[in-house]
């Protein structure tokens, strides 16, 4: 499905394709990255960005939820949805494309719709990094109480659709979010749940073109989007998280 990697010895193979970011940053930051563990909780327009940037940032465990297919609606913002991957799951085509980045990724996928009943399954404990990129409120809501329950590190993204500047995306505790009506309503669920900061979120505060209701799809009115809002929330996601990774206690 994806371009495989040269047959070129494992040791320089490693030594190679992270020899840029070792220039950057050290010995110690490589260790740091290559025994990270990531979970990415959903793997849609802004998941499969941030599964990219991990996979090459040389994360060394990644964990990969999600219990949709893909589609030819993704075609136009998913880096996993190709015509070669219309009807696959997406756990398997990450799966596939993390691979074929470093086939000595230790990848664990769960092909399940997350909700607050099987969250505990994941097994996520303070070892691990978490991307928040579902858009189910409910569920949304119901990981990062968990998260925050159990001081684990995470980052969660917020509405990227019916947004068209780059330059609005910012991220900030959830507490500072503003402009954004999935955020708003988000912030209303943590509250009361007794959760009203403590949570890394990247938003846009542009407002969305259609409105208040924009950050609220249904499948007869799913929200318009563009090829890369999604992609730059996933980045700048996975950004966060391997910041965290680098100069943090873990």
């Amino acid at each position: 499905m994806f371009p495989k990697e040269g047959s070129m010895d494992n040791a320089h193979e490693q030594e190679d394709r992270l020899h840029r970011t070792r220039i950057l940053v050290g010995d110690d930051g490589i260790d740091r990255l290559c025994q990270a563990r990531v979970a990415v909780i959903g793997l849609g327009g802004v998941g499969g960005y941030a599964v990219e940037a991990l996979a090459r940032a040389g994360i060394g465990t990644l964990l990969l939820v999600d219990s949709d297919k893909v589609e030819p609606t993704n075609l136009n913002r998913q880096l996993l949805a190709l015509t070669a991957t219309i009807g696959h799951y997406k756990t398997k085509a990450a799966k596939e494309r993390v691979a074929s980045i470093h086939a000595g990724t230790e990848v664990i996928t769960r092909c399940i719709c997350l909700d607050e009943s099987n969250i505990d399954d994941l097994g996520l404990t303070r070892e691990w990094h978490v991307i928040d990129a579902i858009d189910d409120l409910s569920a949304k809501a119901a990981l990062l109480r968990y998260l925050y329950d159990h001081q684990i590190s995470c980052v969660a993204s917020m509405g990227a659709g019916q947004r068209l500047d780059p330059l609005r995306i910012k991220v900030a505790d959830i507490s500072r979010s503003h402009g954004c009506p999935l955020a708003r309503r988000l912030r209303q669920r943590l509250r009361a749940l007794g959760i009203v900061k403590g949570i890394p979120c990247v938003f846009s505060d542009e407002v969305p073109l259609r409105g208040a209701a924009a950050d609220a799809p249904t499948r007869d009115q799913p929200i318009g989007t563009i090829s890369y809002l999604p992609a730059l929330f996933g980045m700048m996601a996975a950004a966060t998280i391997i910041n965290t990774i680098l100069h943090g206690d873990t």
